[in-house]
């Protein structure tokens, strides 16, 4: 009997998201059976796609929207096979992603993931392109036409050194699309092409920091093992971006490392590098580059070998001596955290680079400016705001093997160790017992237009004792500890990562900007050898305000209670709103005085059977209460604004008593602040009264259903009425 096939996971590469809800092989179907070709309505052929001001008004400049077929009559999609030549910068300040592009050629594994096979100019064609790119956790499939701008005959943007050839600039044109315009994709950071190009982790390595031998060897093994690599030589200065130095190198320029290899010379072993510029053009002219009279030495065997080719074409091989003496960064993209081993061998032939013993859990979270985007942990009063994911560690993942791995073997085992050796070899043994786990923080749609908008950004995380498992930490957890992990410094790249080694317990992990009131969403990804539990950790809603409200009337209360219903109470001896306004305003602060609207909530909040006028004794208690909340709010209001932010509110009500998780606070805010950041006197008394009524409504519900799904998910319709 057949059976139906297990369709994969929707975000994988083999059921990616559909961006804008468009199905390639649908389209394609559709545009083959009508016999047109496709023209994509979702990013058409106007200036609004390339999101860049008009450079030249000149007619004849003018940008047009034109095929492949309409630009050069022997246009093909792949010209041959694919390679680092096929991608040229064009007019567009995104070398940083053309580099991760150029790096992805060189793993085919990897290519096909973003640049799927089967696809043609030639017939079957129907003008459409499906391309795929990994977004925060999950794959998502970009469909395109393939109207490409030009200017003047030629590609305004990515082009291939042969000209005939358009699968980069169709991969250029769907990542435009993916992120907003072509505009979006000016300036940027290489990890970020990386990652969106594999799923990997990307990170920076400081040239400097190794010998020029090491560093060689490090980046050989990273490429060994299927990590994408690329570097730049920093520019200090504006004016310096995009400088090109006297031996020909650009500053401020991405460059793609593709290879590494090594010649002798005499009785001399030369240690290589190669890269490539982007633009296609513009190479470096010291020793061993194209034009270095070094590989006359070399026979034409070893020159063969090592494919060396001498044309201008971008490519180029350097030393590894002058490349530490002249590039500053080099940035790495693997796809695997074991790859971020740098002492670690290659893995063997027969392993896939891919395959990984690694687990993953990924979450989303966002920054809400007075609700859940505390700031750093310079900001006391509002880090613990910030949103707290619990993870679980529940087994130590190094196996004594890679624990020997790391050690140095003495082939006498009688040799008395150095006080240095014991040292090492009791930080290996007590490493044997932890975890290791990669924890990732990426701020999300940061592209806006011709900028990028990132955030300053890291994390922290903390152990939490037993006593505290479960439950979401507060202001004194974190002023009584230290974090035991962190990013380190708060960084404007889009990601942030640290690879840690940590014993079996419960930690906390604490994204924040560096400054409150920043908003943003984010992903949060952990790589572990064991299970792990990676969740949100918030805490439920609760009250116990009325102990806290509960506090005698004072004399002189009860004296102007009694003396405004003599004067003002009809014959029911009751106050209606209007009186109630008089009576209250008389008590508070001129700048806090409360409109009738709040005093009818106040006495709807009241057991009035459905009336809207309160007693004697309901008037003395709701009096006492309202001076406790101007009292509160006084306490709470820190920089006396005479306005309550967020942050202020949520402190506020748990000094009432009632205890709001974040987005309740927000709701809060959304409803009674008309979605302003700060709350006036009279909208927090609203808000307290509101929230009175439905914590007590809650407590008389006895639907099991309802129960189940606690006060939290009960309580938040409610307050969007």
């Amino acid at each position: 009997m057949a059976t139906d096939e297990v369709r994969a996971p929707l975000g994988s590469v083999e059921n990616p998201i559909k961006c804008k809800d468009q199905d390639y092989e649908t389209l394609l179907q559709e545009c083959l059976k009508a016999g047109v070709l496709f023209s994509d309505p979702s990013f058409p052929a106007e200036q609004r796609s390339i999101g860049l001001p008009e450079q030249d008004a000149d007619p004849k400049k003018a940008i047009k929207w034109q095929r492949p077929k309409e630009i050069s009559e022997r246009a093909v999609f792949v010209e041959g096979t694919t390679g680092t030549t096929d991608i040229c910068q064009g007019q567009l300040g995104n070398c940083w992603l053309l580099a991760a592009l150029s790096c992805l050629t060189m793993h085919p594994k990897l290519f096909v993931k973003v640049v799927p096979p089967d696809q043609s100019l030639s017939e079957p064609y129907a003008g459409i392109f499906h391309f795929t790119f990994w977004q925060y956790g999950e794959w998502v499939e970009v469909v395109v036409d393939d109207r490409l701008p030009v200017r003047e005959g030629r590609l305004l943007f990515s082009y291939s050194h042969t000209r005939n050839e358009f699968w980069s600039a169709l991969v250029e044109k769907a990542y435009a699309k993916l992120i907003g315009s072509y505009g979006s994709l000016k300036g940027g950071n290489i990890s970020e092409g990386m990652e969106d190009f594999t799923g990997g982790i990307a990170y920076t390595m400081d040239v400097s920091s190794r010998t020029p031998r090491v560093l060689w060897r490090c980046l050989t093994g990273a490429l060994s093992r299927g990590s994408l690599l690329s570097c730049f030589i920093q520019a200090y200065s504006y004016h310096d971006i995009g400088k090109v130095t006297g031996n020909g190198l650009i500053k401020g320029h991405a460059y793609a490392i593709t290879d590494t290899d090594k010649v002798r010379k005499a009785s001399d072993e030369i240690l290589l590098l190669r890269l490539r510029n982007p633009w296609g053009f513009v190479e470096y002219r010291g020793p061993w580059s194209d034009k270095g009279k070094e590989w006359d030495a070399l026979d034409k065997a070893e020159k063969e070998r090592i494919d060396l080719k001498k044309r201008e074409d971008g490519e180029f091989w350097i030393s590894a001596e002058d490349f530490s003496s002249l590039f500053n960064i080099v940035e790495l993209c693997s796809v695997s955290p074991d790859s971020l081993d740098e002492g670690r061998p290659p893995a063997p032939s027969s392993t896939p680079a891919l395959q990984s013993t690694w687990t993953i859990s990924e979450h989303e979270g966002s920054w809400v400016p007075g609700s859940s985007a505390g700031g750093s942990r310079r900001y006391n009063k509002t880090f613990w705001k910030n949103p707290q994911f619990q993870l679980i560690l529940r087994e130590q993942d190094l196996t004594e093997e890679e624990d020997e791995d790391e050690d140095d073997d003495d082939e006498d085992d009688e040799v008395e160790m150095t006080p240095e050796e014991k040292k090492r070899a009791e930080k290996q043994k007590q490493k044997a017992k932890q975890c290791t786990v990669l924890v990732e923080l990426l701020q999300k749609n940061r592209r806006q237009r011709d900028k990028v908008h990132f955030l300053f950004v890291a994390f922290h995380v903390y152990k939490v004792p037993p006593e505290l498992e479960g439950m979401c930490l507060g202001r004194d957890f974190f002023m009584a500890n230290t974090p035991v992990g962190r990013s380190g410094k708060y960084t404007t790249q889009r990601g942030v990562w640290r690879k840690m080694s940590l014993a079996p317990g419960n930690y906390i992990i604490v994204g924040s900007t560096y400054r409150p009131n920043k908003p943003g969403d984010f992903f949060v990804r952990i790589f572990s050898k064991t299970g792990n539990t990676l969740g949100t950790q918030d805490f439920t809603c609760s009250s116990g305000y009325l102990p806290v409200m509960a506090t005698p009337v004072s004399p002189e209360d009860q004296s102007r209670v009694q003396k405004t219903f003599d004067e003002e109470a009809g014959p029911d001896d009751m106050l209606d709103a209007k009186e109630l306004t008089k009576l209250l305003n008389s008590v508070l602060d001129k700048d806090y005085h409360l409109p009738l609207e709040t005093c009818r909530q106040l006495i709807f909040g009241e057991d009035t059977k459905g009336h809207c006028r309160l007693s004697r004794k309901q008037a003395e208690t709701l009096l006492s209460s309202l001076r406790n909340l101007q009292s509160i709010f006084f306490q709470f209001d820190m920089d006396s604004s005479g306005t309550m932010s967020p942050f202020e509110l949520s402190a506020a009500l748990e000094a009432v008593g009632m205890r709001c998780d974040g987005k309740i606070i927000q709701l809060l805010s959304e409803r009674f602040a008309s979605g302003e950041l700060h709350m006036p006197f009279q909208s927090f008394v609203s808000c307290f009264t509101r929230l009175r009524t439905l914590f007590a409504l809650y407590d008389l519900e006895t639907s099991q259903e309802v129960k189940d799904k606690g006060i939290n998910a009960w309580i938040t319709p409610f307050l969007m009425l």
